[in-house]
């Protein structure tokens, strides 16, 4: 040290504060370098809903300036918001990315399936899921589900193991001591892996303000003929009609997931910007998934009990 050179101490030194942010983007960021050290043939589910969205463009931050280098995979039902279908086509086309979609209807038209009673086809995706993942021979499969959603998710690990026939025990779970993830498993087993495991719904908002990511516009507040069912308020289409008592008109809503048309619900709000959302998120105290999803309303065990057959 010079002379005149002043010690360097901790009111000297440079501090950068880090964020919550910036720790779980940094975390999902890990994630994605790690399965592409461990994992041969990985792929992303990708739907065009904002938790896919956020794990896309975290993919793409993780390998910058190089290319994603994973293959998207999209379960389409059929009954998908026209709006989000048209944004994932742009998304792919505009990245050059490679987009594979197993559709149920094809499922449907040669009998391999059937239309449920209810008309909805969240339930149908399972089994076209499995079928892609096999025939592509997919061994970790990125998921955007989020431990804040719903009970089953909670008990997901990071890297959760899938079995030959796709099916999850929730009591086969490994320690993820010191983010260390076991990636192995066996021929015809698969991984799924959860980089927003510990985002919230508020996390994912307030990360889309900050890195100003384009969403569907459904995703704000525009006005749409629905009708009220059951606490949600669901948009007429071919996919929903009013029954009997079911009043129709116009409303000024957005919604807070997407999923299919059918069993989708939106919400009152009056947000078209990222922030009025965050405000919006920060004071319900409903998540997404029970406000919004008639299909995860059948029971306490719903998602648990479609997770255990192969559900995302």
């Amino acid at each position: 040290m010079e002379a005149n050179e002043a010690p360097v101490t901790a009111a000297t030194t440079p501090t950068t504060t880090v964020t919550e942010l910036d720790a779980l983007e940094s975390e999902s960021i890990f994630v994605f370098r790690e399965v592409a050290a461990e994992f041969e043939r990985p792929v992303i589910l990708f739907s065009g809903g904002k938790d896919s969205i956020v794990m896309l463009h975290l993919a793409r931050k993780a390998f910058a300036p190089a290319p994603v280098p994973f293959t998207l995979l999209h379960v389409d039902t059929g009954h998908n918001f026209p709006e989000v279908l048209a944004y994932r086509d742009s998304v792919v086309e505009t990245l050059g990315l490679r987009l594979e979609v197993a559709q149920v209807e094809d499922y449907l038209a040669d009998g391999r399936l059937r239309e449920r009673a209810d008309g909805t086809r969240n339930q149908l995706q399972t089994v076209p899921l499995l079928d892609a993942i096999n025939s592509h021979r997919f061994d970790a499969v990125f998921g955007g589900g989020r431990r804040d959603e719903e009970r089953a998710r909670a008990k997901e690990r990071i890297f959760s193991l899938r079995d030959e026939f796709g099916q999850w025990d929730p009591r086969n779970q490994r320690p993820e001591l010191w983010s260390l993830y076991n990636g192995k498993h066996r021929p015809g087993e698969h991984v799924r892996v959860f980089p927003l495991s510990n985002w919230t719904e508020l996390d994912i908002w307030n990360y889309i303000e900050r890195e100003e990511i384009a969403l569907p516009s459904i995703y704000y507040a525009h006005e749409r003929d629905v009708f009220e069912r059951d606490g949600m308020l669901l948009a007429v289409g071919p996919y929903s009609q009013p029954r009997d008592g079911e009043t129709v008109g116009s409303r000024v809503v957005r919604y807070r997931t997407v999923g299919d048309m059918s069993c989708t619900g939106a919400v009152a709000s009056t947000a078209v910007t990222a922030a009025e959302v965050v405000v919006e998120v920060a004071a319900s105290e409903i998540t997404e998934r029970g406000a919004t999803r008639a299909d995860d309303r059948a029971s306490e065990a719903a998602m648990e009990d479609r997770k255990r057959e192969g559900y995302f």
